[in-house]
């Protein structure tokens, strides 16, 4: 745990330099896409401390100056599988973005989507000694807290405290300076399988780029996807990607649970071109142009032309009708909902005061997904957009984007985590498993 703390403490120096400098760069791996943002911080911003009780707490004002897309290669399920070929990809990407900014990008935040993500809630308490809250008990509360065991070769990607309470007074979101005999606090910790992010550390060395930061995917899409009221009341956002469908919980402003269901949008292409015999290239043309999930009468008589399995256009042309693609669709896409009812059941979720759930990712777009999603979800089910930001071309504001934008503000407006203070060098997190949703519950 001590050296997992000081490698993320060395990662946040590095982002505090490269955000004095004024340029970084956003790398969103995914398994259909990777996309890549160049941002330009006007340096006046800075953090304040006021905004939160870390010193990586604040905002900074920023534009995209630089954005390019690219087909992925070398991904499957949110992890590299193959390394030369995501190496090549992230070097396409990224000389496109920096051509397009006209400035040379060397550090990146990168978000990473698979690695088996296991969400634990953790809770520490200590005595006040001088009767207030000052900085140092802060950094000593976030170390009594006990931590289990994640189980070998697992890794911190997140731990993020979510709550304080001083004696009786909870939701304390800056305890500094408050009066009391106790402090308390709650922290959520994701963590993530350590291979899958040393594979992605590596690859993107071996690109001659420096890693300023890592972070979830769905926290990311999150970020992004969720108003201010949904991420205070409480929201479950889920993340359509290609590879796998990302879930995360927010409530207070902080995410509290997220998980990984590894069935994606790929799974769906693939899908049609088994049913109805044509390639992979058609069965995406297919599913993006022609796909739904609620079929009509009317559909059985739109007929969609697809080449035959010979490849001669000419001598075997056929058609299918969109009732079909449907047909095929309809069945995976409740599977995906289905797992993630199951998600959203186990992180209990039918506890929170708010029960808003937002649609996003590339794979939200399919028409009438909402409708489905009310069904087997809950009622309060909506699409949501990446939030507009300054300089961001406007065919990158769809859906899935998400995760790419959420990143920008998440370098933009950090928010606490564990290794943004300074711990007592003779004590970190000791051992205990809790609901990481488990103090709202008592104390909302």
């Amino acid at each position: 745990m001590a050296d997992l703390y000081q490698t993320q403490r060395a990662m946040r120096n590095i982002r505090r330099a490269a955000l004095q400098r004024g340029v970084i760069g956003i790398l969103d791996i995914g398994t259909s896409k990777i996309a890549c943002l160049v941002l330009r911080f006007d340096g006046t911003g800075t953090f304040r401390e006021t905004d939160g009780v870390g010193p990586m707490a604040g905002q900074a004002n920023f534009r995209v100056i630089g954005a390019a897309s690219t087909r992925s290669r070398g991904m499957r399920r949110g992890e590299i599988e193959t390394m030369a070929e995501t190496e090549r990809a992230i070097r396409t990407v990224v000389a496109a973005a920096q051509k397009v900014a006209g400035v040379r990008v060397d550090h990146v935040i990168a978000c990473l989507s698979g690695g088996q993500p296991a969400s634990y809630g953790l809770a520490g308490e200590i005595v006040l000694a001088s009767g207030k809250v000052g900085e140092h008990d802060v950094a000593s509360v976030l170390a009594a807290c006990e931590v289990p065991d994640f189980g070998r070769g697992r890794e911190v990607l997140h731990a993020q405290p979510v709550n304080f309470a001083v004696d009786n007074r909870t939701s304390l979101a800056d305890p500094r300076d408050h009066l009391g005999n106790k402090l308390f606090c709650d922290m959520h910790v994701l963590t993530v399988d350590g291979d899958v992010i040393g594979n992605l550390v590596q690859c993107i060395r071996r690109c001659d780029l420096e890693l300023a930061g890592i972070a979830s995917a769905p926290y990311a899409s999150a970020r992004a996807s969720l108003v201010e009221d949904e991420q205070e009341l409480g929201a479950a956002c889920i993340d359509f990607g290609g590879g796998g469908t990302g879930v995360s919980i927010f409530v207070k402003k902080h995410m509290i649970f997220s998980d990984h269901v590894p069935i994606g949008g790929n799974l769906i292409t693939q899908d049609i071109a088994q049913g109805l015999r044509v390639g992979l290239p058609m069965a995406e043309r297919l599913k993006t142009l022609n796909g739904g999930v609620e079929a009509t009468g009317r559909d059985d008589r739109d007929m969609i032309d697809v080449g035959g399995g010979t490849g001669d256009w000419d001598s075997d042309r056929r058609q299918v009708s969109r009732a079909d693609v449907i047909g095929v669709m309809r069945p995976r896409v409740e599977e995906i909902l289905e797992h993630v009812r199951e998600v959203l059941d186990a992180a209990g979720f039918d506890c929170m005061p708010s029960q808003q759930i937002v649609l996003t990712g590339g794979g939200s777009q399919i028409p009438g997904l909402d409708g489905l999603a009310a069904r087997i979800l809950g009622p309060n089910v909506r699409c949501g957009r990446p939030l507009r930001i300054d300089g961001l071309a406007h065919q990158l504001t769809d859906p899935s984007f998400s995760s790419a934008v959420g990143l920008a503000l998440f370098a933009a407006h950090p928010q606490d985590e564990w290794w943004d203070f300074e711990m007592p060098a003779d004590s970190y997190p000791g051992r205990s498993l809790r609901r990481a949703y488990r103090w709202f519950k008592h104390n909302w």
